[in-house]
């Protein structure tokens, strides 16, 4: 509220505020680590609070048994209310056998066939082995005219004066008039994704390349005085026609693939994605995530000022013979809507402190509002919005390059605090008829000057700055109301992510039930609820799609000490009278506790404590482990006026290295990331020392079942083996000539310092019972960089780790490669296979007993998919109305060509399985190899050793979702995000600010490099 007319805001000196513009825009949707989409689906993974933790919650049921998820559930599968239950396509499966006849049983493929003008290899066959199902899956057919012709148009805005180019919602409004000024002579044959690019259904007749567009807010009748007139070029980049990719997919020869393939799709993505773009009452994240808002809005409130949001994913997929349209059920958390005090309030609580007002101030920022201070109508009597972005709240050092700063006295001050320079108006009025001007006024006096109707504003709200840091302007929370559908762009505190959680995860009924009302409705995937469909010559089934499926079985032997055996059921086992396949002898070892200066009791509980640690060993000797009683324990001492979160324990673990004690029991008071990261970066990285955490609460249970929990992880980390497969189910690892090898990348989230890197996390098998997969750990030279860099010295360490236990080098390299995103696979063999293929050369060549490299086989493990399968018969689904454990798809929802299946190995605990995507994009190992014994293709070959792998997860006594080479790579990235925790948890609940304090320091190598005591060990399990 500076030198300007009184009806805006306040602005700092000199500025005229118009209300015109959104400045702000919507940020777009998350790769990995990105912007909290969620899957309305179970991972089946056991991850509790601390993501990757070791605190006993790995598993559950190891002396109960497989019982499989939901068991308690009455079994439920979806149906349409007609009970007509359509059959797999014909024509698909016609294409899929001839191309199966083309590479049948005994045929050999040579390597050459495998990859005939191409990057990855063929599909040598489709799988047999398995008992068949069939399954829904969450995919419509697409059906289009037959001649059907896309036109693309590329759309450029002139930069504006400043240089900038508009974007996120002030790109889409310009857009939009764009249509409706120019192209309103041509409903429904214009789709766009108002960003850059339009698909039209006829050839637009362009007499010129640049349009004139003047800007005009939603429902403004006309542009306000002065407005600004944007040059838009729109420039044709050719058509697509989608017969010849329905004959690409429709043929089971090998032919060269097809150009254009994906330009047609993308095309189509922007069609289905233009109905629900269009509509006021969705909010949109990315290309192809939407959100009903409003009445229709399926919404919970998740406290501190998020909300969260059910809406749809929703895109175009190639598959055999046809083109498919993917919908998948996702929840995301917004900011919830509403009149801004109330927003504040839920997001501080009770609390009102510095720190506390430090969050709000970065949690508010980029949230655009609604200022009602000044209302304005349209000629039909609609309210025409004024929108701003919050920069943040006023602050001290607003507005310092002006001549008459603003006096902020405090971050957070309250309008009566809050003064600004007042110049004046500006429209002809004499200073003697504006009272304030020329003179520092407070917020509040200037609105009850200029706005006496607002009722007496909060001094305890804070004032926002909706300006910039340079050119402030100032509102009272009061004229300010969020407006609804905003992405929170922030990590959730753990509270909000369990009520994210309980929202989210839907049982597979009711997400298909959802899918085919609620999605089919705000996506608007009919001609009957979207002219545009129409208009462009598409239609869509009236079904979901039924697809062939096979159900693996289970390894029929689970082998521990002394030729002990398990069957699994239902994916899982227990551990009643076995012990460890191989023991650990357990070295020099204590406990850790956490006890307040003030305790009551001291005594009992230091006796409980050490009552229960018996307890443990008890149980963890039954195990198998040669365990001795714990050296003398060490107490952490909380000073009164503090909590175990302000401990250093630098001290500590310092005199625990002195004493040599080799591994640390750390009962932690309570579930506290800030004490676990403390923990393992001094044990991991400064001290060397072993750590395991747990509970205090679960420890006090003395529970021979949680206390077998954590002696899993005590075999782990000392070497052991937990449990072992038979060799026949090992296929070739079993000859002792492959290395296994998982790949993961973790990358910044939202609220993450500036400086947080990307981290990339490797680990190898290190014989052929596949127990103990040591890891290497490396920054990446760039943040969000999918590819890894480090990829050369990470193999070679792998490879002479191989060599100590083998005393000769691996002849095979099979490699499980997590965190690749679908456009992204070529790029792993253009940048990660020459590294790969140049630490093999370095090691190797000193190899004298060895002639050659290794063979090499590539698969992309895939989680973010939006694949989901739902079985149709209650006979093939499990305790909570998944399929069951072990069910593999390749046809139906895949192209023939490419060597891809699905398979979903576990057992989902609660929600939705989502089965894991595996996809072949190098085949060395595999190739020309001819179907033998019980497979009848290498195709099978793969599908039984991946599903196999999947029950040789360590800490676990039951299959899990992805197969162990890429679950652990996941968390040895997880356990190094732990290390650069001041990087990566700079959220509202942490005191640091981004860039700021420790924040600023730049990341090196020695934050992740593990201390040499466990370097070749599973520290991070």
């Amino acid at each position: 509220m500076s030198g300007q007319q009184p009806r805006g805001g306040a602005r700092g000196r000199g500025y005229t505020d118009r209300g015109g513009g959104d400045r702000g825009g919507q940020r777009g949707g998350r790769g990995r680590g990105g912007h909290p989409i969620f899957d309305t689906q179970s991972g089946g993974r056991g991850r509790g609070a601390f993501r990757g933790d070791d605190r006993g919650r790995g598993n559950r049921g190891v002396f109960r048994g497989g019982r499989g998820g939901g068991s308690n559930n009455i079994k439920e599968v979806f149906s349409y209310p007609d009970g007509i239950i359509p059959t797999p396509d014909p024509k698909v499966k016609k294409v899929e056998d001839q191309y199966k006849g083309a590479a049948g049983p005994g045929k050999e493929l040579s390597l050459e066939s495998l990859s005939i003008n191409r990057n990855f290899p063929l599909r040598p066959a489709y799988g047999t082995q398995g008992r068949p199902v069939l399954l829904w899956a969450n995919y419509f057919e697409m059906i289009s005219s037959s001649n059907l012709s896309l036109y693309r148009y590329k759309v450029e805005i002139k930069p504006e004066q400043d240089g900038k180019v508009p974007s996120g919602k002030k790109l889409k409004r310009i857009i939009e008039l764009l249509l409706e000024e120019h192209f309103g002579n041509m409903p429904n044959r214009i789709a766009t994704d108002y960003k850059a690019t339009f698909v039209c259904r006829t050839a637009l007749q362009i007499e010129k390349e640049s349009f004139p567009v003047t800007y005009r807010l939603e429902d403004e009748d006309q542009a306000q005085a002065n407005p600004r007139t944007y040059q838009v070029r729109v420039i044709a980049i050719g058509s697509v026609d989608v017969a010849p990719l329905l004959q690409y997919l429709s043929s089971p020869s090998t032919s060269t693939p097809l150009a254009a393939k994906e330009d047609i799709i993308q095309a189509l993505n922007i069609v289905f994605g233009h109905h629900p773009k269009t509509d006021r009452n969705i909010m949109s994240v990315g290309a192809n995530k939407h959100f009903p808002l409003g009445r229709s809005a399926e919404s919970y409130n998740l406290n501190g000022g998020l909300t969260a949001l059910r809406g749809f994913f929703v895109s175009v997929r190639a598959a055999t013979s046809r083109l498919l349209v993917n919908i998948q059920v996702k929840a995301t958390p917004c900011y919830t809507s509403g009149p801004l005090p109330e927003v504040m309030r839920s997001f501080m609580g009770n609390a009102g402190n510095s720190q506390m007002i430090t969050k709000l101030h970065r949690f508010l920022k980029r949230v655009r509002v609604n200022v009602t201070h000044i209302p304005r109508k349209n000629k039909a009597g609609q309210v025409i919005m004024r929108i701003k972005t919050i920069e943040g709240l006023a602050a001290q050092g607003d507005g310092n390059g002006l001549p008459s700063p603003p006096i902020v006295p405090w971050l957070g001050a309250g309008p009566q605090t809050v003064q600004f320079f007042y110049e004046g108006k500006k429209d002809g009025a004499k200073p003697g008829q504006d009272p304030l001007a020329g003179k520092y006024v407070t917020v509040a006096r200037y609105f009850e000057t200029y706005y006496p109707h607002l009722p007496k504003l909060n001094n305890n709200l804070p004032v926002v700055n909706v300006g910039n840091k340079q050119r402030p302007i100032y509102l009272p929370a009061e004229v300010c109301e969020v407006l609804p559908g905003q992405p929170a762009n922030a990590k959730l505190t753990p509270n909000q992510t369990q009520n994210m959680i309980k929202f989210a995860v839907k049982r597979p009924v009711e997400n298909a039930r959802s899918i085919v009302t609620n999605g089919s409705q705000a996506l608007g995937v009919t001609p009957q609820l979207n002219a545009m469909l129409t208009g462009m010559g598409l239609t869509m089934s009236s079904k979901l799609i039924t697809v062939p499926g096979r159900v693996l079985d289970s390894p029929t032997i689970i082998e521990y000490k002394g030729q002990h055996t398990k069957n699994p059921m239902n994916g899982g086992w227990n551990l009643q009278n076995v012990q460890f396949s191989l023991g650990s002898t357990v070295p020099s070892w204590t406990y850790l506790y956490f006890t307040n200066e003030y305790q009551e009791n001291l005594k009992q509980h230091r006796r409980l404590i050490a009552e229960n640690v018996e307890g443990f060993v008890r149980t963890a000797r039954s195990q198998g482990l040669t365990i001795f009683a714990p050296g003398s324990s060490t107490e952490v001492v909380i000073p009164q006026g503090q909590t175990a979160e302000d401990v250093d324990l630098g001290r500590e673990f310092a005199a625990l290295r002195q004493q040599k004690v080799k591994l640390v029991l750390v009962i932690l008071p309570f579930a506290s990331s800030p004490i676990y990261n403390k923990v393992k970066t001094l044990g991991d990285i400064k001290e060397g020392i072993h750590t395991v955490c747990i509970l205090a609460r679960g420890l006090a249970k003395n529970s021979p079942q949680y206390f077998a929990n954590v002696a899993l992880k005590f075999n782990l980390k000392l070497g052991g083996a937990n449990h072992r497969l038979p060799p026949s189910k090992l296929g070739i690892i079993n000859d002792g000539k492959t290395m296994v090898v998982g790949i993961d990348v973790t990358h910044p989230a939202p609220g993450s310092a500036p400086n947080a890197p990307s981290i990339a996390g490797m680990v190898a098998s290190v014989d052929k019972v596949l127990a103990q997969w040591p890891a290497s750990i490396r920054l990446q030279g760039q943040a969000r960089a999918e590819m890894v860099s480090d990829l050369n010295s990470m193999l070679q360490s792998r490879l002479h780790l191989w060599f100590n236990h083998n005393k000769g080098l691996p002849e095979n390299i099979l490699i499980y490669r997590d965190g690749v995103s679908e456009g992204q696979y070529g790029t792993v063999l253009e940048q990660e296979l020459p590294l790969l293929r140049s630490a093999c050369k370095a090691v190797y060549r000193a190899d004298q007993t060895k002639k050659g490299l290794p063979k090499i086989t590539i698969v992309i493990v895939g989680k973010r998919h939006n694949t989901r399968f739902y079985p149709i018969k209650e006979a093939d689904a499990d305790g909570s109305s998944n399929p069951n454990n072990g069910t593999v798809v390749d046809r139906g929802v895949t192209e023939t060509r490419n060597w891809d299946f699905f398979l979903q190995a576990h057992t989902a605990l609660h929600g939705t399985a989502r089965p894991g995507h595996y996809y072949v994009i190098l085949d060395e190992i595999f190739a020309g190899k001819k179907g033998s014994g019980k497979f009848a293709s290498i195709a099978d070959e793969l599908e039984d050793l991946t599903h196999n792998l999947c029950y040789l997860f360590g800490r676990a006594t039951k299959a899990v979702s992805i197969c162990p080479p890429a679950y652990y790579a996941d968390l040895v990235c997880e356990r190094a995000r732990r290390y650069l925790s001041h990087l990566y948890d700079v959220t509202p609940d942490t005191s640091v600010v981004s860039g700021a304090g420790d924040a600023a320091s730049e990341p090196t190598a020695a934050d992740v490099t593990v201390h040499s005591n466990l370097t070749n060990t599973m520290f991070y399990i």
